[in-house]
């Protein structure tokens, strides 16, 4: 579930919806009885304050929420009676509702308030509309509006109350469970009877999902209160920057070593190692350090071996290496976030990545960089202001006219598809995919709606709130993966509000007009942006590669700042986070309406995420190597300084080529330079002197692949004829690869062949006397045979062959256990009882030779 939800902000989104609506309902229906308003009304007008209150106040501080949650009867009970007044005069009614949707668009520009007040205002006319609210029941409905917020704040802050701290813990809980998917599918692709497709596709799916876990968290650490001291909140950021790097290396070692046949041994002690890391509790990070030393004792080269040979066995020293590090900045990042940090950072944290409504932005950046570049001079500086506004107006009056020749009675429809389709959307292609949402959502709700509604029966109000409430809740609670499964949420609400009044025979035609309705609306708002004030996909597309050449930009002049004054504070990791969320918002940008099978589309999109994920991955180890307080000579200062600089000039030719198609630039590479710098580094000895040579090497093929991407757009790519001492080496091993997030569960066991035997035994220690834990059983080519768990601390693992095994106890209240065991005789049973030491974090038991079974199976002391 954290690892779904990182942080829990979803559940969170449904819990809020859940007690809001619960509060909201109760008091509606208590206050309608105390000021004489008809039930059905009261319940209305709280219900209604409930839902926009959860959907759209998702503040986390008690200030900033109660600010919000007693704003809200002000334009709610101060528009009502306007809408109450004009409800017998169509025409100005219409009009009315049609500014309303406007004002929603106006407003937005000023923040979460301005959308909430807006939102409030449409809201008070559709009721108005909606209900056919007298007059005379406005005052007593403010009255009951006022109730009703205080009292969902006094819900709010008792039941779900902010806990900034809380959910940056939560955060790291999911990261870790991110972590354990990472190592697990590393161990698979390790497999020597998987499918190496297969295992390394499910591999860079977990990274994936792990780097998009890693950029949340960032955004979060940009929200107030989250990390209150900036310097923490740095150090926070530098730590998880370091984690992620360390499993992305180890993603990308396992899938050279997948490539090539692995000894077993080297195998088998791989997958052990990576079982331990998976399996090493929270909070005790310093036990993958005695996996790491196994790995790396099993990982000397021998004399004699064969290249590839000593490339594997490279491709896992460097595995254990990266086992270490992950140590350290786990253990770090896990400490700091449960406890102030006596340590300074250089520089106070500066947010790389900004999160809209608790997700990561997708087009809306771009879009909104595009609008304001067509507003610099003239009187086309108001477009950023009105174009929103003109679009919602035009497109509210045909949709709200259309609807009303369609469907007199429930008008308001066709208006609240436009609302739908323009609040949340920056392109075509969003809306469109939104336009499919609410379909779907809409025939998916029906249908789960009428069941429900039939399964009920009239007069059962109860269980009709029950429905109401928990659809919503669930709606809610879903929106953020996928907008339909809301809609869904909301049709079977509504389904249940419309059965109170309207007979069963006709719920099919009433729905059929409200998604019709919908739907008419939301296209109608679609067309109106692509004809009034239009921005074009592709301009999107366009700034959303300027915005990560931008990105990229600014990382090689930190770069070339940090070299050339150790003591500058400059962020480097934060610099490459900033580089990782402007690729995550062009794969947004590009990402198709319609996922059609490879080879039936243009690859030209797919080809330059592929380059630019590439690219990407260089700049995260470049920023992480480079970070080093170091003092250069003179010459190598001067060194480094033409190399950003010239690095810097082909970017911009790039930039310009993307941005403007013109034609004419040049890239000129840089890896000349670079190997001769390297050169003169030959001699150099010690960590930073390895560091700085990685950061040289990453920069070279950072070079590399922007060359590539120049060449593909018609820029001319040149080589410096006098190449420097040192050039022409090969290019290095690059050590990360690219993110993902698959949902791993442990394998089950196979079948072998006959002459098998059953392991029986226990799992004891003196603290606990029986323990619960996992047994994981690793055969001698390294694949996992089994994982059980002990019931009562007994366990049982069946069909074991002939042969060696290692077991590996993994257990939440002691570090792993690793343990030798031999299948000596076939058909024998064997009974191996193990006992745990309480142990330090971290301490690895590992008990040395396979034993042979003695009388009984029993193996001999």
């Amino acid at each position: 579930m954290l690892a779904l939800d990182p942080g829990l902000g979803q559940t969170q989104a449904g819990w809020r919806t859940l007690v809001s609506m619960i509060t909201a309902l109760a008091v509606g229906h208590g206050m309608s009885h105390a000021l004489g308003v008809p039930a059905v009304l009261g319940m209305t007008a709280g219900g209604v304050l409930g839902l926009v209150g959860a959907f759209l106040i998702a503040e986390n501080t008690p200030g900033r929420l109660a600010r919000a949650v007693l704003w809200m009867p002000v334009p709610f009970g101060a528009v009502l009676p306007l809408s109450a007044w004009l409800r017998p005069y169509r025409l100005p009614s219409l009009c009315l509702l049609v500014v309303a949707l406007v004002l929603i668009m106006v407003l937005a520009r000023f923040g979460p308030l301005g959308l909430l007040t807006g939102t409030l205002v449409f809201v008070a006319f559709v009721v108005g509309a909606m209900a056919a609210v007298p007059l005379s029941e406005c005052g007593p409905l403010f009255a009951l509006s006022l109730v009703t917020s205080v009292a969902m704040l006094a819900a709010r802050l008792l039941l779900c109350c902010p806990m900034p701290r809380e959910d940056l813990l939560r955060t790291q809980r999911a990261f870790v469970v991110e972590a354990r998917r990472v190592a697990d599918a590393a161990a698979d692709a390790l497999d020597p009877d998987a499918d190496p497709a297969v295992a390394i596709k499910r591999m860079q799916r977990a990274l994936r999902r792990l780097n998009i876990t890693t950029l949340i968290i960032d955004g979060r650490l940009a929200q107030p209160e989250v990390a209150a001291d900036p310097e923490a909140a740095e150090l926070l950021h530098q730590h998880l920057f370091d984690a992620e790097l360390a499993l992305q290396g180890i993603g990308e070692a396992v899938r050279e070593m997948s490539r090539h046949p692995v000894p077993p041994a080297l195998r088998e002690t791989l997958v052990v190692g990576l079982t331990i890391a998976r399996d090493t509790p929270l909070g005790r990070a310093d036990a993958l350090r005695p996996a790491a030393e196994l790995i790396r004792g099993h990982a000397k080269g021998t004399p004699g071996a064969t290249d590839r040979d000593e490339e594997v066995h490279a491709s896992a020293r460097r595995v254990a290496d990266l086992l270490d590090s992950l140590a350290d900045s786990l253990a770090s990042w896990l400490r700091l976030g449960r406890h102030t940090s006596l340590t300074r950072a250089k520089v106070p944290f500066q947010p790389s990545v900004v999160l809209e409504n608790g997700r990561l932005p997708e087009a809306g950046p771009a879009a909104r960089r595009v609008v304001s570049a067509q507003s610099e001079r003239g009187p086309r500086r108001a477009v950023p202001a009105l174009r929103a506004p003109l679009q919602a107006a035009a497109a509210g009056a045909i949709a709200l006219a259309v609807a009303d020749a369609v469907n007199p009675q429930r008008y308001y429809w066709g208006i609240i598809g436009v609302m739908v389709a323009m609040v949340g959307t920056n392109t075509t292609r969003e809306r469109l995919r939104k336009l499919a949402h609410r379909v779907a959502g809409t025939l998916a709700g029906a249908v789960i709606g009428i069941a429900l509604l039939r399964l009920i029966g009239p007069g059962h109000v109860l269980w009709t709130l029950l429905v109401i409430v928990a659809a919503l809740s669930l709606g809610a609670a879903c929106m953020q993966r996928r907008y339909g499964y809301m809609v869904t949420g909301l049709v079977v609400a509504l389904v249940q509000v419309y059965g109170l009044a309207t007979p069963y025979a006709r719920m099919d035609r009433l729905l059929a007009d409200r998604l019709l309705d919908n739907a008419l609306g939301m296209l109608v708002a679609t067309l109106c942006t692509l004809l009034i004030l239009p921005v074009s996909t592709r301009k999107i597309s366009r700034e959303a590669a300027h915005g990560y050449l931008s990105a990229l930009e600014e990382l090689i002049g930190r770069l070339s700042e940090r070299w050339r004054d150790p003591e500058a504070p400059v962020r480097l990791r934060g610099a490459a986070r900033g580089v990782e969320a402007a690729l995550y918002q062009m794969k947004s940008v590009h990402q198709p309406l319609i996922r059609m099978p490879r080879g039936t589309r243009g690859r030209g999109a797919d080809n330059l995420l592929g380059l630019l994920g590439t690219a990407t991955r260089h700049a995260r180890s470049l920023a992480a190597a480079a970070d080093i307080d170091i003092d250069l000579s003179p010459r190598l200062r001067t060194g480094v300084e033409h190399i950003t600089e010239v690095l810097t000039a082909s970017v911009r030719a790039l930039d310009r080529q993307i941005t403007t198609g013109e034609h004419g630039g040049t890239w000129v590479r840089v890896g000349p330079a670079v190997s001769g710098l390297k050169a003169e580094l030959h001699s150099a000895v010690g960590p930073r002197a390895d560091r700085l040579h990685r950061a040289l090497c990453e920069l070279a093929a950072l070079d590399e692949v922007l060359a590539s991407i120049a060449q593909s757009r018609g820029l001319t790519v040149t080589t410096p004829t006098a190449a420097p001492t040192g050039a022409g080496g090969t290019r290095p091993r690059h050590d990360t690869s690219g993110a993902g997030t698959p949902a791993g569960s442990p394998r089950a066991p196979g079948r072998d062949d006959d002459g098998t035997v059953t392991l029986r035994g226990s799992v004891h220690c003196p603290e606990h006397g029986r323990c619960e834990a996992w047994i994981t059983v690793v055969d001698g080519r390294g694949k996992r045979r089994a994982q059980v768990r002990t019931s009562g601390g007994d366990y049982t693992v069946t069909r074991l062959a002939q042969g060696p095994y290692t077991l590996v106890v993994s257990s939440q209240e002691h570090p792993p256990h690793a343990q030798s065991l031999l299948v000596h005789r076939p058909g024998h049973d064997l009974r191996r009882d193990i006992a745990l030491a309480p142990g330090e974090p971290g301490e690895l038991q590992e008990h040395g030779e396979p034993q042979e079974p003695g009388e009984h199976g029993r193996p001999e002391k």
